[in-house]
């Protein structure tokens, strides 16, 4: 074991510091400007590496990149599983069925010929790299499915395409490195162990880790109760020992960390929307701190192999993913419109390449050469696919809605039914001022000074008053989508954007609004 090393701690503790204070910094100017969120942090790593103030140096080999990179795969598969609507699924199942096995496979497949016609690589390596390359990136691709203009067909899709697609690809990349690490035809017996390890140890492992994280919360939180904000860490703790309980029975502990998001979305329980409330946000920090690692040398070494070839390649790859999608997306009731913009939003970044680190970190032969042929492809995409967003998709006004007459005041916020023959109408129910979750308040009547919780009692004793209060509904999409409840008067202000929204409906400044956000 390396010696301590007072300067390298400092300097991994500042960049951690760096990373989410600029994250947070940037994140207005970055969604209003159109500018790709992993080419600033890339530039980062370039600024405070090597070619910059030389602050920090990583390299393939370096620790820190190995650890950092599997959390960082975890918990995009995770994240991935746990975001899954799986309702949605269902209902869209052909759809689903489309984007995920003749689009991502086929797209898989086309890769690995052009790398295999191209670049001259083994059939393992064919397969590896075009598995990574099939890979659409998380992080760039919520960028896109929050812009405003965004059509519902393809926002669904390519929902369904980067909550799934990375299971489907990781067994792939699975199978490449048994093919390489054999150097000849695999037994039998190695395929009968893969075969088990994808099957059944690595899901298996993930599935119970997940029930009994479950149960274990749910018990607790009846008897006992648990506070709100801990269960986001208690979420990511579940995806971290997913991982370790499936690689100590030899297992893949990626596939357990996605089996286990996948247990938590199926039982529909709260967990869910507390991940997605903090610990998704903490995965993304992870990832923007792989990308600044990527950027202080790693990444740019992939424009050092820039010739005819590998440039076809590249051209190749962005050309694969409309040739398996077009045909792929035909049976779907899509407008040609739709089905061009789904073939071509196929952003390659940080799951591309976490996921060709599988083989490096393995210490294949050659996997550092399918990493910067992978870097390389990654590069023009952060490009390409960052920027034609704001070019190819216009952001739709929202029309203003009339001011709010106070002589007319919203109608009483009790629920009505839908299709449910539930409906909330307990003059306790609690609605949040502040953006915080009230899903689980005590039953607590608060005066309308106290800025935390106000009942719907006190909401209808205030529209005695015209203009008074205001009733918003901010529930996070997954919820508004699936429930069968609504707000008579509310506005709808979708949480991911919810101070554009706000500002079109022209609300009184001295009006109290009263937010729905469970």
């Amino acid at each position: 074991m390396p010696p301590f090393s007072p300067e390298l701690f400092l300097s991994t503790l500042a960049l951690i510091g760096a990373v989410i204070v600029i994250s947070a910094l940037l994140s207005g100017f970055i969604e209003k400007s159109g500018l790709p969120q992993v080419a600033v942090f890339l530039g980062l790593g370039a600024a405070i590496g090597p070619a910059g103030l030389h602050l920090v140096n990583v390299d393939l080999n370096s620790p820190i990149l190995r650890v950092v990179g599997t959390l960082s795969l975890v918990l995009v598969l995770f994240t991935d599983a746990v975001s899954l609507n799986l309702a949605e699924v269902r209902k869209q199942r052909l759809l689903s069925f489309l984007v995920l096995v003749p689009g991502t496979l086929l797209s898989a497949c086309l890769i690995a010929l052009f790398a295999w016609l191209l670049l001259g690589l083994s059939l393992a390596g064919a397969l590896i790299l075009g598995a990574a390359l099939a890979s659409t990136d998380p992080v760039m691709l919520r960028t896109l499915l929050v812009k405003p203009g965004v059509d519902p067909a393809v926002r669904q899709a390519l929902r369904l395409e980067g909550g799934m697609n990375d299971a489907v690809l990781l067994p792939m990349v699975l199978v490449g490195i048994l093919l390489a690490s054999q150097g000849h035809s695999p037994a039998p017996g190695d395929w009968a162990r893969l075969g088990l390890d994808i099957l059944i140890l690595s899901p298996g492992a993930g599935t119970i880790v997940g029930l009994a994280g479950v149960g274990m919360l749910d018990l607790v939180r009846k008897r006992i109760g648990v506070r709100r904000d801990y269960e986001s860490i208690y979420s990511l703790g579940i995806a971290f020992a997913a991982y370790a309980a499936a690689e100590s029975v030899h297992g893949s502990g990626f596939l357990a960390a996605f089996a286990a998001g996948v247990t938590i979305s199926a039982l529909d329980v709260e967990l869910c929307d507390c991940f997605l409330e903090y610990g998704e946000t903490t995965a993304e920090m992870a990832l923007m701190f792989t990308f600044v690692l990527l950027g202080m040398s790693v990444i740019w070494k992939g424009l050092g192999i820039i010739g005819t070839m590998t440039l076809v390649f590249v051209a190749a790859v962005f050309i694969a993913r409309p040739m398996a999608f077009i045909p792929a997306l035909l049976p779907a009731k899509l407008s040609w419109k739709n089905r061009l913009l789904i073939a071509w939003f196929g952003p390659r970044a940080l799951s591309s390449l976490l996921l060709v680190l599988l083989p490096v970190f393995a210490g294949l032969p050659g996997a550092g050469y399918l990493f910067t042929v992978c870097c390389l492809v990654v590069l023009f995409s952060v490009v390409l696919h960052g920027l034609s967003p704001s070019i190819l998709i216009k952001s739709r006004k929202i029309a203003p809605a009339s001011e709010i007459e106070e002589s007319h005041p919203s109608p009483a916020p009790e629920f009505e039914h839908a299709k449910s023959e539930r409906a909330v109408t307990d003059d306790h129910q609690q609605c949040s001022l502040t953006g915080n979750d009230c899903s689980s308040a005590e039953p607590v009547l608060l005066k309308p000074t106290d800025l935390e919780y106000i009942s719907i009692a006190e909401i209808k004793s205030l529209q005695a008053k015209p203009g008074q209060v205001v009733i918003i509904d901010a529930r996070t999409e997954r919820t508004y989508t699936e429930s069968e409840e609504v707000i008579p008067g509310a506005y709808r202000l979708p949480p991911d954007d919810a101070v554009r929204s706000a500002t079109n409906f022209n609300f009184p400044k001295t009006a109290i609004l009263a937010v729905l956000c469970a």
